[in-house]
């Protein structure tokens, strides 16, 4: 039996697609609007022990990065200036905004080197380690289905997700819309 050409292109086209179609749903985050979040322990960059729900009352941006990252070394001038506008706001439904960055990481002193060459001045940074072979399963990586860097949430001050890997721009837009006026 002869296979004409036109048959297996539309095989491999029908591969190829259904291969497309699986990655985008394999790399969507775990975690939707409207749902919460799961709770998790850490260590800070400062030795400090942080817990996720004591930030409840507050926004929470959830930024997974890597210092090996393109992409979010990019984005991470843009995540200053933010944390810079809205780091001291006052909210009408909140107490503050807190970034807590999630290095995805296989090399500590990188990650450390990072954080200070693109001048992340907040205090929630929390080293994830992973093995470069599982790398995103590492611990809270693992907890949040991250699959790709930078993922981000959004969470409200009752710890539910408001906006799934929002643009700093988006970002800038939400919390100027829940800012007291006249401030």
């Amino acid at each position: 039996m002869k296979i004409k050409f036109n048959t297996i292109l539309n095989i491999l086209l029908v591969l190829v697609i259904g291969l497309l179609i699986g990655k985008h749903f394999y790399m969507k985050p775990r975690f939707i609007q409207g749902e919460s979040t799961p709770d998790f322990t850490a260590t800070t960059l400062g030795g400090e022990n942080f817990r996720l729900s004591s930030l409840k009352g507050h926004y929470v941006l959830l930024d997974f990065w890597g210092s090996w990252c393109g992409p979010c070394r990019v984005e991470n001038p843009g995540l200053v200036q933010l944390y810079a506008r809205y780091g001291a706001a006052r909210f009408k439904d909140a107490e503050g905004f807190h970034i807590v960055s999630i290095g995805i990481e296989d090399n500590e002193a990188r990650w450390r080197r990072a954080i200070e060459q693109d001048g992340l001045s907040w205090p929630y940074h929390i080293l994830d380690l992973a093995s470069s072979l599982r790398f995103f399963n590492s611990e809270i990586a693992a907890i949040f289905g991250v699959k790709q860097l930078p993922t981000k949430y959004l969470l409200n001050p009752k710890g539910q997700i408001i906006a799934v890997n929002p643009s700093v721009q988006e970002l800038a837009r939400l919390l100027e819309e829940k800012m007291e006026q006249g401030l």
